[in-house]
C-alpha cells in the first residue's frame, strides 16, 4: 500500500446519455479530467482532477455534462470536517504549507446582509433618478484645503491632486502574472470608458497598458516589482501596498509557474522563478519610514499624483488609518478579509484579519473624532459583491469601493479556486497562451462595462429611494443604515441602530 492517504475526489463528473464523444470537454480542460479511453473509444472522466471551473459544462454542445458534490462521506463529526481531515492528511502526504486562491469561502457573518438601508416617503420624499439630477460622481484626495486669493481677489487653486470616478467604484489590484494579458485589456479598457480607474497590482505595467495610463493605478509593494521612473510617471495615482485582506501581515507570492516571457520582463525578474515579496517593505517599520516613502514618490512625479496607502482590514485598522493619514498619503485603502488573491497560505487566508464592514465604521469614526477625515479618502474592498454593498460601504464611510472577484466573475470566473495552479480554463488567472486565449478582450471589457453600468444605475435608484441626490450626502450617513439580528457591540462598532428603532 502506498504511505501516502488516500484522498478521495471532491466533485463526481455525471456523463449522461446525451454524450455524442464529440471530445469537446476533453480539449477545454487544462485539468486531464476528460479523457479517451483506449479500450472503447469514448470519451470518460477522471473525476479526482476535477475542480469544478465549469468549463466541460458550458462548453458541452449537448448539455450532457454536470458536475456534483461527490457523495462520499467519512464518518459524522460535528468537530472534524471531511476537509479539515483531507488538509491534515495533504499535509501528512506532503509536508507542505497548504496553498489557496480567491477569497475566504467559510460561513463567518457577512454584515453588508445584516443592514438594511432606510428609505424616504411623504416629509422627506423620494427622488426620481430618471427625471431628477442624481449625482454619482467621486473625488478621491486630500480636501482639507485653505481658501486663499490673488491679489485680485481670484481663489488660487491649493487642491491636492484628486482622481475624478464618475462613480463610487474602482478596479481592485490584480497583478499581471497572477491574472493574464487578456484580463488585464479587459479591466483597463472598461476602466476608460467607464471614467473610472484600474489597479496594476504589484506584478508592474504591460508595455502595451501605457495608452491606458490615465486610468491606471500602479503598485509600489515590498517586493519592488516593475517599478520605475517610468512606471511612476505614467499613472494616474501611485498606491503603496502595505498589507492585504487575502493575506495580511504576509507578503506577496506568484509561482514561478506564471512567470512567462512577457511576464518576467514587466516585473523585472527570472523567468520561472517564484516571485516572492517581503512580509515588510525593508525601508518602513514605522510611519516616519512610510511618509518618507510616501514624499520620495510625490517627489518623484513632481506632486501632481495622489499617493494611496493600501492596508488589511485588522484589529487595530482606525490607529493605523490615523497614522497613516497624518504621514501625508492622500487616500487610504482598506481590504477586508474575504479579499480575493491568487495565491495565499490557507491557514492565512482563512483565519486572520476582520470584516470590511467594521474596518470601514472604525476607520471613519477615528479620523472624524480626530478632525481630519478631508486629509484622507478612504476605499475599500474584500468582497464587494453588489452595488448594495457599495451604497452601504459608502454610508459606513467610505468614498469609494473596490472590486476585485465580481469584475473576474463578469469576466468568467466561476471561483474554482485554483488560480495558483495556473491553469485556468476561462483564461482569467493563467499565462498558458492556449488558455490565455479563451478570454476575448473586446467581449471580457464591454461585460465588466455592462456590470458596472448596471450599478452605477442600481446605486442612483436606492439614493433616490433615500431621498438623496449625491454620493457626498450619503458617505458616512449612518442615519439612513438599520442592523437586523446584530447585538448590541456590533451595532456600536458599525455605529448604527437595530432595525424598528426611532432616530
Amino acid at each position: 500500500m502506498n504511505a501516502d492517504m488516500y484522498i478521495p475526489a471532491e466533485f463526481e463528473v455525471i456523463r449522461s446519455d446525451r454524450c455524442v464523444n464529440c471530445k469537446i470537454c476533453e480539449k477545454q480542460c487544462a485539468n486531464g479530467v476528460h479523457y479517451t479511453d483506449k479500450k472503447t473509444g469514448k470519451i470518460v472522466a477522471d473525476s479526482e482532477k476535477c475542480v469544478n471551473c465549469q468549463r466541460c459544462v458550458c462548453t458541452c454542445p449537448t448539455h450532457a455534462l454536470k458536475i456534483v458534490k461527490s457523495d462520499n462521506a467519512y464518518r459524522q463529526n460535528s468537530n472534524w470536517s471531511a476537509q479539515t481531515m483531507n488538509e491534515v492528511y495533504r499535509q501528512a502526504n506532503t509536508g507542505g504549507v497548504l496553498l489557496s486562491s480567491m477569497g475566504n469561502p467559510r460561513q463567518n457573518p457577512t454584515y453588508f446582509e445584516r443592514i438594511l438601508l432606510n428609505a424616504s416617503q411623504v416629509t422627506n420624499p423620494p427622488i426620481d433618478p430618471l427625471r431628477e439630477p442624481m449625482e454619482t460622481t467621486v473625488y478621491l484626495g486630500k480636501k482639507d484645503v485653505e481658501i486663499k486669493r490673488d491679489n485680485q481677489g481670484r481663489l488660487v487653486d491649493t487642491l491636492a491632486p484628486q482622481l475624478k470616478l464618475t462613480m463610487p467604484i474602482m478596479f481592485s489590484a490584480m497583478s499581471y502574472g497572477s491574472i493574464s494579458y487578456s484580463a488585464h485589456e479587459s479591466l483597463a479598457r472598461a476602466a476608460e470608458e467607464l471614467g473610472i480607474y484600474y489597479n496594476t497590482g504589484e506584478g508592474g505595467l504591460h508595455k502595451d497598458f501605457y495608452k491606458y495610463s490615465g486610468n491606471t493605478i500602479v503598485q509600489v509593494a515590498s517586493g519592488r516589482f516593475g517599478v520605475h521612473s517610468e512606471y511612476l510617471s505614467t499613472a494616474a495615482a501611485i498606491e503603496v501596498k502595505m498589507g492585504q485582506g487575502a493575506k495580511p501581515g504576509i507578503g506577496g507570492h506568484l509561482p514561478g509557474l506564471k512567470i512567462s516571457d512577457d511576464v518576467s520582463k514587466t516585473r523585472m525578474i527570472p523567468k520561472g522563478v517564484d516571485a516572492i515579496s517581503p512580509a515588510p517593505h525593508h525601508d518602513i517599520y514605522s510611519i516616519e519610514d512610510l511618509r518618507q516613502l510616501i514624499y520620495t514618490l510625490k517627489e518623484a512625479t513632481d506632486y501632481k499624483k495622489p499617493i494611496i496607502v493600501k492596508i488589511a482590514a485588522v484589529h487595530n485598522v482606525a490607529a493605523i488609518a490615523s497614522g497613516i493619514a497624518r504621514s501625508g498619503a492622500d487616500i487610504i485603502a482598506i481590504d477586508g478579509y474575504r479579499g480575493g488573491t491568487g495565491a495565499a497560505p490557507t491557514r492565512i487566508r482563512d483565519n486572520v484579519g476582520i470584516p470590511i464592514e467594521l474596518a470601514i465604521a472604525r476607520v471613519d469614526e477615528r479620523l472624524r473624532q480626530e478632525g481630519i477625515r478631508d486629509s484622507v479618502s478612504i476605499v475599500v474592498g474584500g468582497s464587494i459583491r453588489s452595488s448594495a454593498d457599495v451604497v452601504k460601504a459608502v454610508a459606513l464611510g467610505a468614498d469609494a469601493c473596490y472590486v476585485g472577484t465580481a469584475a473576474l466573475l463578469a469576466l468568467g470566473c466561476h471561483l474554482c479556486r485554483h488560480c495558483h495552479t495556473g491553469k485556468c480554463n476561462w483564461g482569467i488567472a493563467t499565462q498558458r497562451p492556449e488558455l490565455v486565449q479563451r478570454l476575448d478582450p473586446e467581449v471580457g471589457y464591454k461585460r465588466l462595462v455592462n456590470l458596472l453600468t448596471a450599478w452605477n444605475h442600481e446605486i442612483q435608484e436606492m439614493m433616490g429611494g433615500m431621498g438623496l441626490n449625491s454620493i457626498e450626502a450619503l458617505k458616512g450617513n449612518r442615519l439612513m443604515l438599520r442592523g437586523v439580528g446584530l447585538n448590541e457591540a456590533e451595532l456600536k462598532v458599525l455605529g448604527i441602530r437595530h432595525a424598528g428603532e426611532d432616530m
